[in-house]
């Protein structure tokens, strides 16, 4: 699929893969590279996390393409991204606020 590029949005993301929901079909069995993007507040948005994967299902749902996606395997690097991607998905970014700056006015 490098010559192709299908959009999505994800449903959910874990170590093993994702589901997203896709502006067409996946031919199940297909190599292909996903790239991760976070979105920010204002539109703002991360560098893509590039990763090797393999559509292992894909579904009709309603007028868009439910998708599963298995990670291929990853070195060292990539499951290192991978995993702050994760932990800011799961709302436990890994940068700590210093102590004295308040997080809003309610915790001054």
């Amino acid at each position: 699929m490098a010559d192709k590029t299908v959009e999505g949005r994800t449903q959910n993301v874990s170590r093993g893969g994702l589901c997203a929901i896709a502006n067409e079909a996946l031919q199940i069995g297909t190599d292909c590279d996903v790239s991760i993007v976070l979105m920010f507040e204002d539109d703002v948005q991360s560098e893509p996390l590039r990763l090797p994967a393999r559509a292992v299902w894909s579904t009709m749902v309603d007028d868009e393409h439910q998708v599963g996606i298995m990670f291929k395997a990853l070195d060292a690097q990539h499951s290192q991204y991978l995993a702050i991607f994760l932990k800011y998905l799961d709302g436990q970014r890994t940068e700590k606020r210093p102590r004295d700056v308040p997080i809003d006015d309610r915790f001054r």
